[in-house]
């Protein structure tokens, strides 16, 4: 009942309660507030369960999400498939046949890390899905750094004096330093987990009706120290990668992992921005397209033109070749 102004007290009109709140009570004055979880219906007469909101797989948005993260898994196995089956012809042993593999199985790993955003938030997901997202990346990231680490190294050992440079980069210096890297960012996972760890949350505050469910970080200094870790260790690969472009073309994956680690960074430059920016299941959404580009990135840039001498320009995947022309 609303009063109408300068009326008599028996003259008042009939109005809607205001969204969240109802009125079951015949010429009630006042509406009553819904709970916390609960919004009014249509009517204004009953409370009813607020919708919930998460990255689902069964919308469009997840479902894509989802095709694209196992169609890079798919790539990942094929590429590993055809470096395994062609182990022995020089492109592949050219340029370090043990990290392309291990580069490759980090990659299936970062593209399957994706799935773990997208479905509704639980403890185990929240707290694995940024901690195996930080070490996949790390130990992609810190495969590519070595790759080019051996580069130049290979390329100073083949001028005077200079073959004491390859001692520090022999296989199982190669996989200490991979390992130690790896292991650096399995701390900080841990250390962030138990500190201060990431946990569903219902977030009211995007919409009245609707509930928002997502992970909060705990920490925003984890997240944050986590990304920086990786962005440090793509912009070191990208700046030795860019010393080493100009080797020469028996040498020349140097270019190959500029371009790439130049993909890898612009895409997680923009996701900060988006990231922050986006509300709700969105978040999600952008920080999984910033995984899933990224990847597919790396694994273009890198392993696409291997792909393609190997399979369609055979003539090319020879020892001669490969002194002489661009890998």
């Amino acid at each position: 009942m609303a009063r109408k102004k300068g009326e008599p007290v028996c003259c008042f009109d009939c109005i809607p309660c205001s969204a969240g709140k109802i009125s079951n009570d015949t010429d009630a004055s006042e509406c009553t507030s819904c709970p916390e979880d609960f919004w009014s219906n249509p009517q204004r007469d009953h409370c009813v369960p607020k919708e919930t909101e998460f990255l689902s797989y069964n919308e469009p948005l997840g479902i894509g999400l989802t095709a694209a993260s196992l169609l890079g898994t798919f790539m990942c196995a094929f590429v590993l498939g055809i470096f395994i089956y062609h182990h022995s012809t020089p492109i592949v042993r050219a340029n370090n046949s043990e990290l392309s593999f291990q580069l490759l199985l980090s990659l299936k790993l970062c593209f399957l890390c994706s799935l773990l955003f997208i479905g509704r938030p639980r403890l185990w997901t929240c707290q694995l899905r940024h901690a195996a997202f930080g070490i996949s990346f790390v130990l992609c990231v810190s495969c590519i750094l070595v790759k080019t680490m051996v580069v130049l190294a290979v390329f100073k050992a083949s001028k005077p004096g200079g073959g004491a440079s390859l001692k520090w980069f022999g296989v199982l210096q190669q996989r200490v330093i991979v390992i130690a890297l790896t292991s650096l960012q399995a701390a900080i996972c841990t250390a962030w987990i138990v500190s201060a760890s990431p946990t569903p949350h219902k977030n009211t505050q995007y919409y009245n009706d609707k509930i928002v469910y997502e992970c909060a970080v705990g920490s925003t200094v984890g997240f944050a120290v986590l990304l920086g870790y990786i962005g440090s260790l793509a912009s070191l690969s990208c700046l030795i990668a860019f010393i080493s472009r100009n080797l020469p073309d028996s040498f020349n994956e140097a270019k190959l992992i500029t371009f790439s680690m130049l993909i890898f960074c612009a895409v997680w430059v923009a996701f900060v921005p988006a990231y922050v920016s986006s509300p709700g299941k969105y978040a999600d959404a952008v920080e999984v397209f910033a995984i899933l580009a990224s990847s597919f990135g790396l694994l273009v840039a890198l392993f696409g033109p291997k792909c393609y001498i190997i399979l369609l320009r055979p003539e090319m995947n020879t020892r001669k070749a490969i002194m002489g022309r661009e890998v």
